[in-house]
């Protein structure tokens, strides 16, 4: 054929100019991820991570419990478990298929509490709603808690097989900071009343979020905490801790910073998170002393004295606006776009 040596020619000409171009190329890219890794370092941003010091082979629980299944060693990148031997859940360390399984043996069932007062209904419950159905405990029976200061205005959402929505009415407070803090009391009556005659578990969280990806039968445990996504890699004099001595959420110490807008467990376990909360708010309005983040300050007091028996990585709860984070492989729910100047007029 004529033309077969001049292609010849131009393909290993081609190649030579490809191999000129990939190498300089190649050492730009790692000489910028150096810069990139040698400035988080220098800058505390990205700290380095703890992990679990749990020698390979060795299990977190005694006996075959459900979460001696997670393979702790699988993430290099992040710390998989506390010093007291409770998991924090990472995509990669477990197998959902096997946490299904013994929740649908188990004929678990969780309640999954949220409070749309005001402007927050018509804000944010219809999509809470509709992406925890697609991502929330799918497979399992889930009945829906609403607390609402309008019932009536509650969205009709389709719900698949066994699981069901209640609106519950509550009062609404002038300010804000009271609606947070006295939705303890508001879950407690709801557990006592409801919840635990029909549900295993319980998952109170903030109606300002979306469901992105799954979040399934791997959270659940007998105290279940989140961690901030702020502040998983800060140190602990970084928390934000309430560091008013006059205040019963007082801190100066402690493990991690625990997210409020996602805890649970089971109703028994927190039954005894909102009703200790509550009473310290309780308390601290009799001192004439506000906590500095309300009732997350509370939770994290009760964290740091009832250590939580599983502990969720901020997969679970990621918020967009930090951007890029090597460790988060996938994110399971995300901060919907706060809206706090119209919304807590």
């Amino acid at each position: 054929m004529a033309g077969t040596p001049y292609r010849i020619n131009y393909f290993i000409n081609i190649r030579h100019l490809r191999a000129k171009c990939v190498c300089p190329l190649f050492l730009c890219v790692t000489v910028v991820l150096f810069i990139l890794h040698q400035y988080t370092i220098s800058s505390g941003y990205f700290t380095a991570m703890k992990k679990c010091t749990l020698p390979p082979g060795e299990t977190l629980l005694p006996q075959d419990h459900i979460d001696n299944s997670l393979d702790l060693w699988s993430r290099w990148d992040v710390q998989t478990c506390t010093s007291w031997r409770a998991p924090i859940m990472w995509n990669e360390m477990f197998e959902k298929a096997i946490y299904d399984q013994y929740h649908v043996e188990k004929d678990t069932s969780v309640a999954l509490t949220v409070f749309a007062v005001g402007r927050y209904l018509e804000v944010y419950l219809k999509e809470f709603l509709t992406s925890a159905e697609r991502h929330f405990m799918v497979g399992l029976p889930v009945d829906y808690y609403i607390f609402t200061d309008a019932p009536h205005n509650v969205p009709t959402v389709q719900l698949a097989p066994g699981r069901t929505l209640r609106a519950i009415p509550v009062k609404r407070y002038e300010r804000w900071q009271d609606i947070s803090m006295m939705r303890m009391k508001a879950i407690t009556e709801a557990i006592d009343n409801l919840i635990s005659t029909r549900n295993q578990y319980v998952f109170c969280m903030d109606v300002d979020q979306v469901f992105v990806g799954p979040f399934g039968s791997e959270a659940l445990g007998d105290s279940v905490a989140l961690l901030h996504a702020y502040f998983y890699k800060s140190s602990v004099t970084e928390y934000t801790y309430d560091r008013n001595p006059k205040s019963v959420a007082y801190m100066n110490d402690g493990d991690y910073y625990y997210h409020a807008a996602v805890f649970g467990g089971t109703w028994q376990n927190v039954r005894n998170i909102t009703e200790s909360c509550h009473r310290g708010i309780k308390t601290d309005k009799v001192n004439d002393v506000e906590a500095l983040w309300h009732d997350e300050s509370h939770l994290n007091k009760y964290f740091w004295l009832h250590k939580p028996s599983k502990v969720l990585s901020p997969e679970y709860l990621w918020a967009s606006e930090i951007g890029f984070s090597y460790e988060i492989h996938v994110r399971r729910m995300i901060w919907a776009e706060k809206h706090y100047g119209v919304l807590r007029d």
